[in-house]
């Protein structure tokens, strides 16, 4: 039996790791039927977006059942794979991490507790892959499409997790990034194999009376290298960063 542990960074309630339980789902009822497969999902009890990769050491941690398959645990995305690997009597063969409700591109991934999810399975000798989605103010936030636009990659990624060769141990860590285009104007984004980009985000901070320091930055006009991660997804395709376990945008 192939055992699939889901997780996020934006709590075990959020849409999106619906989303990513249903393309999973959706996968490998198009291209492996006949896979004997136990999916549970293991995410943080609110929302712990931005948290890197951060653990609890503060207390115990409190694992609580939602429903079948489902439970909550009061840590972070990091906290939830050692949940899952170490405490738990389900050891999954596979991670998925996401749907992020936002873009993890770039040097986000330093802080992404999504990617950090993703990074902690591959670190355990688990294949990994960390999903999120490019959001704009101008096009719905729906969720329905991500089964479609998601099937070939996770097809291809349970075959590279799965399937891969001797010659290749390492599991694979695979970034994916859905763009901020809406599926009524387009059915399957072109997809792009690409490197992290580099650049760092431009900010403005000011310090303020009683000392509160607040910062600002132009997201969607960041500074992006010519053909890796940001250029393409913010020009509308699905991008894919094969990476190891210690990325250097």
């Amino acid at each position: 039996m192939l055992k699939i542990l889901l997780t996020n960074d934006d709590g075990i309630d959020a849409p999106g790791i619906h989303a990513l339980h249903e393309s999973v789902r959706h996968a490998i009822a198009v291209h492996r039927p006949h896979e004997d497969v136990e999916i549970i999902a293991v995410a943080p009890d609110r929302c712990r977006s931005e948290c890197g990769h951060s653990i609890v050491t503060s207390h115990p941690l409190t694992v609580k059942t939602v429903r079948e398959n489902w439970y909550s645990v009061d840590g972070t995305p990091v906290d939830c794979i050692r949940v899952a690997h170490y405490a738990m009597e389900f050891q999954p063969d596979i991670v998925f991490s996401g749907i992020n409700a936002g873009a993890n591109l770039g040097v986000n991934l330093m802080i992404s507790g999504t990617f950090a999810a993703a990074r902690e399975a591959c670190l355990l000798g688990i294949p990994a892959l960390a999903a999120s989605h490019y959001r704009r103010p101008d096009v719905p936030r729906t969720w329905e499409h991500t089964s479609i636009w998601l099937e070939q990659t996770i097809e291809e990624f349970l075959c590279a997790a799965v399937d891969r060769r001797d010659d290749h141990p390492a599991p694979p860590l695979w970034n994916v990034n859905l763009p901020a285009v809406s599926p009524d104007t387009v059915r399957i984004p072109e997809r792009t194999e690409c490197d992290v980009d580099r650049c760092p985000i431009d900010r403005t901070g000011r310090i303020e009376p009683g000392g509160r320091v607040r910062f600002e930055l132009d997201f969607h006009g960041r500074p992006r290298e010519p053909g890796r991660d940001v250029q393409h997804c913010f020009d509308g395709r699905i991008t894919i960063s094969k990476l190891g376990v210690h990325p250097s945008p």
